[in-house]
């Protein structure tokens, strides 16, 4: 997988590429992570990116130019792999576990990162395939949901989890939360591990297990329970 990322602040993604899972999936050679500053594509000696909106909104826009000349150059690159334009934006999809499934199957990404005001819609238009918003709130700009993004569609690529069952036991993967974990020690601050953990009835345990991510998903995220249970 290929994750090109167009960015006004690419020290910005320094940090967490460049640990944990990660950069063990770079380090593998299962991913490949090239970071583009779309500033470098504007042709005023300013290096001007933005400008004020049409309409007497407050704020700036980014302008269509630097941004497409920059898509098209990633494109152009990544040809023979077919990449997805996704831009980061609050009108988007909310992402979800079904998109990071959908997305780990492409051969290549391109990440736009918006800023300011959000991105003339010429180039949503014309250039983006899907728009993504990781939640209801807003954020500075579109790196940290680029960030999310790469997180989440890179631990579903095969290879990349120590253990290739981890992911599928993680929230969200069968439309449940999960349940109560622990570990050692069997005893803290007076609470014990539920004896069932301790059983070795493998199925029992799976039943308990499944009792809990039920009871939790109807307590805590209804909207998820509603859709579970349409899928039973």
């Amino acid at each position: 997988m290929f994750f090109e990322i167009l960015t006004l602040f690419p020290e910005m993604f320094n940090g967490p590429f460049n640990s944990s899972i990660i950069k063990r999936a770079v380090d593998k050679g299962l991913i490949q992570i090239n970071i583009v500053n779309f500033r470098d594509f504007a042709k005023d000696r300013h290096k001007t990116v933005d400008d004020i909106p049409y309409g007497g909104q407050p704020g700036m826009l980014l302008k269509p130019e630097p941004l497409v000349c920059a898509i098209k150059e990633s494109k152009n690159k990544l040809k023979e792999k077919n990449p997805k334009v996704i831009c980061l934006s609050a009108q988007g999809l909310l992402f979800t576990h079904e998109h990071a499934e959908m997305l780990s199957k492409e051969d290549s990404l391109i990440l736009i990162c918006g800023h300011y005001k959000g991105i003339d819609q010429r180039v949503i238009d014309k250039y983006v395939d899907m728009e993504i918003c990781i939640g209801d709130y807003i954020l500075s700009g579109g790196e940290i949901p680029a960030m999310v993004v790469v997180d989440a569609v890179t631990r579903l690529i095969p290879g990349v989890l120590g253990n290739n069952e981890s992911a599928s036991k993680d929230s969200f993967f069968n439309g449940l939360l999960s349940p109560p974990q622990y570990t050692r020690p069997y005893e803290f601050e007076g609470m014990k591990v539920p004896d069932i953990l301790l059983s070795g009835h493998h199925e029992k345990i799976r039943k308990w297990q499944k009792e809990q991510s039920e009871r939790i998903t109807k307590q805590r995220r209804p909207d998820l329970w509603k859709k579970y249970i349409k899928k039973i």
